[in-house]
């Protein structure tokens, strides 16, 4: 049995070659929502998404989000409403009491559909139509979850982190934005100083996330700040984590993040920015998966191989490597 930890798109594109190793029938995700938002009503959980996509068959390789082919009519007229009747674009993040009206679920994550800041395609918007309703029919966001992964026949188990709200909250130069404010709608481009995971103190890990955690975890190549950091400030996760086999494969080639802003975010929370900060990020970690040409050095074992991963065949080179740390540390 193994449990792999996901967010973004570093792990799932590791997902794609784990099969070759692992059972899917033995395998176990469990995914960040830390970056979930409410969009115009409707609850958006990216990395879930991804994941569901993903083993649906139907996932957009070019962007690793999204599905395939999908059209985007619904986000166009959004657009052009909005441009009609003089309204705002960007993102227009609600205010601080309508962060915390309504559907716990969405608590400090709540955002105006108004001239929508994420492109949301059509087929996938049906998905968010049919998550939400579930939600405000009093299902959890693991039964909602259950009931998505079945409709696109997952082999593996597939589990939020938590059904709880958390919100991952980057404190910029500009003031406060919720990550997917900061990635999406501004880019990356506003100086970080700080990340928050709100909530995540009275959060609990979902049903059968520390459970699951009792098995061999895999840290896949993910952002450790945005992607992985929600999941570990749940109470218990790294206590658990502690006590089982992890073994960590580094998103970094070098001091070069594989994408997105995890140099950035590593900075901002005092790591790192490299591999080399994986020993702040994971210092539960029996061994460390990290690129051939990388000379960082840890206290535990770690194994070098190309770990860029650009087709399943990268993918089950560095599944291979995460097999021969397991029977080291094991």
């Amino acid at each position: 049995m193994v449990t792999f930890l996901s967010g973004g798109t570093g792990t799932p594109k590791l997902l794609d070659g784990a099969g070759a190793v692992f059972s899917p029938e033995e395998t176990t995700i469990v995914a960040n929502t830390g970056d979930d938002i409410e969009i115009g009503g409707l609850f958006v959980s990216p990395d879930v998404d991804t994941l569901l996509f993903q083993g649906g068959g139907v996932l957009d390789r070019e962007t690793w989000w999204g599905i395939e082919g999908d059209t985007h009519r619904t986000n166009a007229a959004l657009m052009d409403i909005a441009d009609a009747a003089d309204l705002p674009e960007g993102p227009q993040y609600l205010s601080e009491e309508q962060q915390t009206t309504g559907r716990d679920l969405a608590n400090w994550r709540r955002f105006s559909g108004v001239a929508e800041f994420m492109t949301i395609g059509d087929r996938d918007r049906a998905v968010h139509i049919t998550r939400t309703s579930l939600l405000d029919q009093g299902y959890t966001l693991s039964e909602a979850t259950q009931r998505l992964a079945d409709a696109f026949d997952l082999s593996v188990d597939l589990l939020p982190m938590s059904d709880d709200p958390v919100a991952s909250l980057v404190h910029t130069d500009e003031g406060m934005m919720h990550f997917q404010e900061y990635w999406v709608g501004h880019r990356g481009e506003p100086d970080v100083e700080n990340v928050e995971f709100r909530g995540s103190s009275t959060a609990e890990p979902a049903p059968g996330v520390l459970e699951a955690l009792q098995d061999t975890v895999v840290i896949g190549p993910s952002n450790p700040v945005t992607s992985i950091g929600p999941m570990l400030a749940l109470p218990g996760v790294a206590d658990t984590l502690a006590q089982t086999t992890v073994v960590a494969v580094s998103p970094f080639l070098g001091d070069e993040a594989f994408s997105g802003p995890a140099e950035d975010l590593m900075e901002a929370v005092n790591a790192e920015p490299s591999t080399d900060g994986l020993a702040t990020a994971y210092p539960f970690a029996d061994a460390y998966i990290v690129d051939e040409g990388d000379d960082v050095e840890f206290d535990r074992p770690t194994i070098q191989t190309d770990i860029e991963i650009d087709s399943p065949a990268d993918a089950k080179r560095v599944t291979r490597a995460i097999e021969q740390a397991i029977e080291i540390v094991s």
